[in-house]
């Protein structure tokens, strides 16, 4: 048996660079925040979602909505008809309000940690459409991955890491791991 080889791809200060940079191209791209919230997959993409919500109000002066959605019941790896749609309001600060929140005629900004074949993001925007109709959805990703097996294309992405299907991507942050990085696991 060999030993996996641990590769930090970005670290914290990696990281913060790259929501930063996210945030603007978020704001340039919609050409301010109006109409925009940011919606994170839990669990780690509603940290991302906040902490660009953070970046965003500095620039902006003023606060993005954010909240958080379970794409639980909408995974195709479970039985359907495990659920509904829950997308829940989300404040910048570690604790969730827990109030329901209105997708319709938002521009959604969509938030996960890694993209990798497409399912999380497709089973997120289904449990988005079950909750409304937004105008429009994007995409922002810390990693991207590659090897879709879906049409998904993230339109903010922190870093590109191609990788072979036998290495995983492991991203760790302060809120619930500690320590702010990304790893390349072979």
């Amino acid at each position: 048996m060999t030993e996996q080889e641990h590769l930090v791809i970005m670290d914290e200060t990696g990281i913060r660079r790259a929501l930063t940079r996210i945030a603007h191209e978020i704001v340039e791209k919609n050409k301010g925040i109006d109409h925009c919230m940011l919606v994170g997959i839990r669990t780690r993409g509603i940290y991302l979602a906040r902490r660009i919500a953070e970046r965003i109000a500095e620039i902006e002066g003023k606060p993005v909505p954010v909240a958080e959605v379970d794409i639980t019941p909408y995974r195709d790896d479970r039985q359907p008809g495990s659920g509904a749609a829950t997308i829940t309001a989300a404040s910048t600060a570690a604790s969730d309000s827990g109030s329901a929140f209105s997708v319709q005629d938002k521009r959604v900004i969509l938030f996960d940690d890694v993209l990798y074949t497409g399912r999380t993001i497709r089973a997120a925007m289904d449990a988005l459409m079950d909750c409304g109709r937004p105008q429009s959805i994007q995409l922002a990703v810390l990693v991207d991955r590659g090897h879709r097996e879906l049409p998904i294309r993230p339109d903010y992405v922190g870093k590109n890491v191609p990788t072979s299907k036998q290495e995983q991507i492991d991203v760790s942050f302060t809120e619930v791991d500690e320590l702010d990085q990304v790893l390349l696991i072979r």
